[in-house]
């Protein structure tokens, strides 16, 4: 009985584990690697395991970094179910065939301009694997126990990091053998927009926890609320424009929530509000399709206008050429685009027409891995590169981290801390300062605290690395 590391551990991205219990081997989300000049290479190397053996997926959420992958699995000989929530099972569709298209139209691009001696290449998926990967989508309710496979059940919790997101209680079996492990997933912000607060649980012999944000804390909500109106009311006088990169599951749709709750506090009747990016549009409709995730302040919204609150001047941007068109706006549009971290999409096309213009403003609302252009901006490099095109950065470049859907170092305790007893915990989805960090303030807690490594086994009887 034991549980291998193999994505994100020691790094955020490509969130993938591997449980081994009575013979049978069950993967705890099965993530693209995102960022870095070798994300693409490592993505298309092997799995540390046969596709064909694992007996089931478990999967948290419907973020690319922790689904990504299923495709691949699949198109490499997996043949099993793969259990998530109902909401994760409605946002999947979206997110996995974005992917594809994307990853057909840069397998393109790349063709066109290899050398004649060189092979071609081939996208990592194609739509078709897509297809076959959600055929073995199984949704399964929150709070209810299922067998994922003989030795091993589970069941769903809240991890208010995004709709559909969830932390993963689990019971294996073995011989006379029972431990419960919990799997965090990715943990949101407490009282977040529209979401449900992380579940509060009470009992595990071991802990997989996130830590993205394990190194340092978030502003809190109410003085976020104040800087973003702040950065509206900055670019007003300024007289040039706002772009958002955001995530097209969670990201957009709390940016649309706050702009239409603060529509007239912020002075956004003077501004056009574009949600430019097909998959965001969707996705903000699944979101409004599963009240039964909201909070209460969600939901007597939704009470209170029949829908999401009004934003009469939003526009949704879904063809190439409504995109395109936005270039015409030199002064008060807002764009909401992705990808969030700026690694492609849309909003490379408005970073490209508005980064060299001082006026205009770049609000970065999430995490930025290394290598990708949103670290780039975050870091205040001076000139980026947008295909393959030098561009000077005069804009001027906020980071609002209190939107951040992960939730912060004390968040973090929070969460581990409703565990009784203390139980071994390891880290997981974050850099290696933040896990550190976060490792640190855990065993100050009294907790037996450790970080994961890449290829790492962990012994769940023995509770000990299992190559020791």
């Amino acid at each position: 009985m034991e549980i291998e590391f193999y994505g994100a551990a020691g790094e955020v991205t490509g969130s993938c584990h591997i449980l081994r219990v009575a013979g049978r081997q069950v993967l705890l989300d099965c993530g693209m690697l995102q960022g870095g000049r070798d994300a693409s290479a490592r993505n298309r190397g092997p799995f540390p395991f046969e596709a064909g053996a694992i007996d089931a997926v478990i999967l948290s959420h419907a973020h690319i970094d922790h689904c990504g992958r299923l495709p691949l699995l699949v198109k490499r000989g997996f043949r099993g179910p793969i259990y998530t929530n109902a909401a994760c099972r409605d946002l999947l569709p979206i997110m996995l065939r974005d992917t594809a298209d994307l990853a057909a139209r840069e397998t393109d691009r790349n063709n066109r301009r290899r050398a004649p001696d060189e092979p071609l290449m081939t996208p990592l998926f194609d739509l078709d694997d897509v297809e076959r990967t959600l055929q073995r989508v199984r949704a399964v309710p929150y709070g209810a126990w299922h067998d994922a496979c003989a030795g091993v059940a589970f069941q769903l919790h809240d991890a208010g990091h995004i709709l559909g997101s969830a932390s993963v209680e689990l019971r294996l079996r073995e011989a006379d053998e029972e431990r419960t492990l919990v799997f965090s997933g990715d943990l949101g912000q407490y009282d977040s927009p529209i979401l449900l607060d992380p579940h509060r649980f009470s009992h595990a012999d071991m802990v997989v926890m996130e830590s993205t944000y394990g190194g340092r804390e978030h502003r809190d909500r109410s003085s976020t609320i104040l800087e973003f109106g702040e950065i509206i009311a900055a670019a007003d006088r300024d007289g040039g424009n706002i772009l958002i990169p955001a995530f097209a599951v969670g990201r957009s749709q709390e940016i649309l929530y706050l702009l239409a709750t603060h529509h007239r506090q912020w002075g956004l009747h003077r501004w056009q509000v574009f949600l430019d990016s097909p998959m965001a549009i969707k996705a903000s409709e699944v979101y409004w399709k599963h009240s039964d995730r909201h909070d209460a302040a969600a939901l007597r919204l939704r009470r209170s206008f029949g829908g999401m609150p009004p934003l009469d001047n939003l526009h949704f941007c879904r063809s190439a050429d409504e995109s395109r068109a936005i270039n015409a706006y030199r002064s008060h549009a807002l764009v909401i685009a992705g990808s969030g971290m700026c690694n492609g999409g849309r909003i490379l096309h408005h970073l490209r027409q508005n980064l060299s213009r001082p006026e205009c403003h770049v609000v970065i609302t999430g995490f930025q891995a290394p290598g990708t252009l949103g670290r780039a901006l975050v870091d205040r490099e001076p000139e980026v590169r947008i295909y393959g095109t030098s561009v000077a950065v005069a804009a001027q470049v906020h980071t609002l981290g209190g939107l951040s859907a992960h939730g912060d170092r004390a968040a973090l305790r929070r969460w581990y801390g409703s565990f009784e007893h203390r139980p071994p915990v390891w880290l997981v989805h974050g850099e290696p300062e933040a896990a550190g960090a976060l490792r640190d303030a855990l065993r100050s807690d009294g907790a037996e605290a450790g970080v994961a490594r890449p290829g790492q086994r962990i012994d769940l009887i023995a509770r000990q690395d299992a190559a020791t």
